[in-house]
Formats: structure tokens, sequence, C-alpha cells
């Protein structure tokens, strides 16, 4: 097998430093030229942005970097979002639930895409490409149809408090929200049997079948807990806006892929770390803030953000073929 666990949380991060040198490098020289090109970058409040900016995509990216170690993809995720934000702000607005409530039916109602994508993908032989491509479409056509393309506003403290608040003396809620779900996603797959497995399917699920590993429940739970994280990250960005929209996180499964393949995760399957991933979500992060401030025209953002993706593909496939 490919994959190799570490013993160690602090000893993968060192690791994971050591491993993404090139990749940080690239950060920093990023951050240089924008620091260069405009004054408000290089400061304490701009990077508090970056931090809020990102979690969503965190969020998103540490589920998603299980599915693609596992050799697979969810593109329904930005879908998944407008389906948890909207169903979530449409019950405390339109129908009075309780908001606690309504973020608990808005989570499970996200949470069965993923359950939905887990056993097609893995009791059928269609690829996951086509799965969740069709479910994007669902997701998106439901948000649309129950928001009725319009804007539903909410007003609760609750859901304010999610989307704004500060805990512990003025740490934004955002920046533990990521760090909560990059601890747990980094204990599944670095000290559990289910992290290990994820990597073993990927390397050669054949391989892992003769050995004793139920690969179809892999990919189920994968999936499941893929589902789970973009309805949270829908609840988060909606309670961020006080509304929903039928197009919120649209976009939002691109910029999860493209965190992964930044960092390191093959496309293939089997290889993958966490590390890289999180390094990648601060690199896409850095550069739509930067485009923003230096006014950059969205197109020219999403014609940047392709490029360097491509550029880690092309990256990737080489150092396979070199191997």
């Amino acid at each position: 097998m490919k994959s190799k666990q570490k013993t160690g949380l602090g000893r993968g991060f060192l690791e994971g430093i050591k491993r993404n040198g090139g990749i940080i490098i690239g950060l920093l020289i990023i951050c240089a030229i924008l620091g260069f090109m405009t004054d408000s970058f290089l400061t304490v409040r701009n990077f508090s942005n970056i931090m809020r900016q990102i979690s969503v995509n965190v969020i998103l990216a540490c589920g998603m970097t299980m599915i693609i170690i596992l050799g697979g993809i969810d593109l329904s995720v930005g879908s998944t979002i407008a389906i948890a934000g909207c169903l979530c702000c449409g019950l405390i607005t339109n129908s009075g639930v309780p908001s606690y409530l309504a973020i608990v039916i808005s989570i499970a109602a996200g949470t069965l895409v993923g359950v939905f994508n887990g056993l097609v993908v893995s009791r059928t032989t269609i690829p996951p490409f086509i799965v969740t491509l069709a479910m994007m479409n669902v997701g998106r056509g439901f948000a649309r149809i129950y928001t009725k393309a319009t804007t539903i506003l909410v007003d609760d403290e609750l859901f304010m408090f999610i989307g704004s608040g500060e805990v512990l003396g003025g740490i934004p809620i955002h920046f533990v929200y990521m760090v909560v779900v990059i601890i747990i996603t980094a204990l599944l797959l670095n000290r559990t049997k289910f992290g290990r497995n994820i990597y073993a399917v990927g390397d050669n699920k054949q391989a892992a079948t003769y050995s004793g590993i139920d690969d179809k429940k892999v990919m189920l739970i994968a999936f499941i807990i893929m589902g789970f994280l973009a309805s949270c990250a829908g609840i988060i960005s909606s309670a961020r806006t006080f509304s929903a929209q039928f197009n919120v996180g649209e976009g939002a499964e691109m910029d999860a892929i493209s965190a992964v393949v930044l960092g390191g995760t093959s496309m293939t399957g089997g290889i993958g770390h966490l590390s890289g991933t999180i390094i990648g979500c601060i690199v896409i992060g850095v550069l739509n803030n930067g485009m923003n401030i230096l006014g950059i025209d969205s197109s020219w953002q999403y014609v940047v953000k392709g490029v360097v993706v491509l550029i880690a593909v092309f990256i990737d496939y080489f150092k396979k073929r070199k191997e």
C-alpha cells in the first residue's frame, strides 16, 4: 500500500510542512506580490477576513479530501449547501419553526443527500462523477423551487450568532468551526481504522476487499460525512448573511476540489494528506481575497483559479509518471 499512517499529530504537522514546501513557498510569493501591489492586503484585519472567508471551504475540503483519497468525487456539495441553507431559513421565517429545530432538520436533509450519493456509488458501478453531477442539478432545482427564486431573510438571535458570533473574548466563531472540523478529520484519517481503510480502498480497491475491508461501507460512510459537512456549511453560509438564496454555494464544489488538489491529494486515489488540503484552502482564499482587493473581474478570477488547479493536476501527473 502507498499510504503511511502518522503516529502523532505534532509529528504529522512537521512532516506536512516538509511535504508541502513547494505550495507553502508559492503561497508566500503570492502574499508578497499582493502585499506589494496593495497596502490593504498585509494587515491583521484582512487576514482575519480571509480566515472568515475560507471557513466554509475548509469544512467542505476536509470531507472532499476523504472522497478524493477514495478515488471518488462529489460535485453536489454546493447544492447541498443550498438545500440546507434555504430549508433552514424557510423553516424559521416562513414556517415559524424554532431555529435550533430548523438547524437539525436542515442538517438531516443535507446529510440525506450524502446517504443517497453513498448508496448509489457503493452499490452500483455508476461513476461518482455522474451520480453527484445529477444530484447537483436536483439540489439546485429544489433550492430554487423552495425559495421561489427569492431571498428569504432571517431575524433570529441563534442564527445570527452562528453566522457572526464571537467566543472566548473575541475569537470569531468561524475559526472555532474550522479548528473543530480539522481536528476531527485529522483524527479520523490518521488515528482510526476507518481512516486506514480509506487509504487502502483508494490505493487498491480489489486488494483492500481481499484483505477483508468492506469497501462499500467505507464509501458510504465517507459520502455521509461529506453530506453532513456540506449541510453544516450551508447553515453557516446562510447565517453569515442572515438570509438564503437558491444560488448560495454556487461554485463551492470547485473551490473545495481545487484546495484538495492543490494540497497534493491525488485524483486517482490512495494518496493525500489533510495538512496539504488546509494549505490549499488558504491559497484559494488568498487568491480570492487578493483579486477582489485588486478589483479583478469575477470572470477572470475563475480563469486564474482554473489555471492554478490545472497546474496542480499536471504536477501530480508528472510526479506519478516519474514514480
